[in-house]
């Protein structure tokens, strides 16, 4: 099974019990299908970022689930068939968090010098005596 994440924006104008009907008949495909259904965070009435059937508002229900896809592929057809629902989304969740590459991983660098393990030798080391740059600007002629 693979972690889902559903967003549902509902019609703003329906009543609570419609709502709950709704999640509830959305949960139980789940159960019925083997999977999980999870965690149902209810985000309430928002203003839409644009009018959709021109309404300006919506109200927001984000639910958790652990199933398979053809699970969750069911669950999105019956979302776009189901009259209440104005928008949603079905996204699976990464198991392992995503870390973006640094520059120095992209060249292939590793935290401990330049690839390859080569090391070069630094003046900046603490085993390197500091250059002297009194004694070389004297040397120098004017």
């Amino acid at each position: 099974m693979r972690p889902y994440e559903v967003m549902i924006i509902f019609d703003s104008t329906l009543e609570e019990d419609a709502i709950r009907a709704e999640l509830d008949r959305c949960s139980e495909l789940i159960r019925s299908r083997g999977g999980n259904p999870g965690k149902v965070e209810r985000w309430g009435r928002r203003r839409l970022a644009y009018e959709i059937n021109k309404q300006r508002d919506g109200y927001y229900v984000l639910l958790e689930a652990n199933a398979e896809p053809d699970v969750m592929a069911e669950l999105d057809r019956t979302l776009t068939l189901a009259d209440p629902v104005m928008r949603h989304k079905v996204v699976r969740v990464p198991e392992k968090p995503m870390i973006r590459p640094t520059r120095r991983d992209l060249a292939g660098e590793t935290a401990s010098g330049p690839p390859g393990g080569a090391q070069f030798p630094s003046s900046t080391s603490p085993e390197a005596p500091a250059p002297d740059l009194a004694a070389s600007a004297a040397d120098q002629p004017s």
